[in-house]
């Protein structure tokens, strides 16, 4: 059996990926800071579908704690065939003059060099065997930008420029790199930028239909699945409501 390493796996896409990938008969390696989330899923998702599963509590900020936990994994879960970069978030909503740097802070360490830690320990492993396949989740963020957006914006533009220079240096090694970039998806993602106000976190999603978890972990597991001949290179998907980053069709 095949092995996928998620990392954001306690909720959201990373959640919906991990359900994906068990009813595809993959073993799992899930990593979230929220580890207690991360057990009870597992085993729900072992009863469901009989896959053997493997939970790591990991802040992929912490350099020292990715490289630790890597060291300290048994040999057989080092073996990653596919790794999804999932680890997100945005924090805050505000022009660049009134910016939370903090925030800023936040931001730059989880979804540029959170990944860039994961990706340092697992790709020599795939290197070495010559086979594997990362992707990475960016966004349409990393497309163009949005008014308020500018720090997230720009980690996303980060993720996008990285997955292509990941592309290149993995090429002669057969190793496939792929970034599944979400429009509006209703997760925990507003909750979390808006630092747990609810309602304000509602209002994004009021009047059209946005994109669902599982929406995004379908598609992931599209680019996964394709022949060992078959890269996808960059999968932008949206809501059929959305034309743009800014440009949605509302029912009033």
């Amino acid at each position: 059996m095949k092995t996928v390493f998620i990392t954001g796996a306690s909720s959201g896409i990373g959640f919906a990926s991990a359900e994906v990938f068990a009813r595809e008969k993959y073993n799992l390696l899930l990593a979230s800071r929220r580890i207690d989330r991360l057990h009870i899923m597992a085993t729900d998702l072992q009863n469901k579908y009989g896959v053997q599963i493997h939970t790591v509590g990991m802040d992929v900020r912490d350099k020292n704690l990715v490289e630790k936990v890597w060291e300290e994994l048994p040999d057989q879960w080092k073996d990653i065939d596919v790794l999804i970069n999932n680890a997100g978030l945005s924090q805050g909503l505000d022009p660049i003059q009134e910016g939370n740097t903090d925030d800023w802070d936040r931001m730059i360490d989880t979804n540029v060099k959170g990944l860039l830690y994961v990706t340092r320990v697992v790709a020599p492993i795939m290197q070495a065997r010559r086979s594997g396949h990362i992707i990475n989740i960016g966004s349409v963020a990393g497309k163009e930008v949005y008014p308020n957006g500018n720090v997230y914006c720009s980690t996303k533009h980060a993720v996008d420029a990285l997955t292509k220079a990941m592309r290149i240096d993995m090429l002669p090694y057969n190793i496939k790199v792929t970034s599944v970039d979400p429009g509006a998806v209703e997760t925990e993602f507003s909750i979390v930028r808006f630092k747990g106000d609810h309602e304000k976190a509602k209002k994004v999603y009021e009047g059209f239909t946005p994109l669902s978890a599982e929406d995004v972990a379908e598609a992931i597991w599209f680019a996964a699945s394709r022949p060992a001949h078959v890269n996808v290179n960059d999968l932008l998907l949206m809501p059929t409501a959305q034309a743009s980053g800014t440009i949605f069709y509302k029912e009033q």
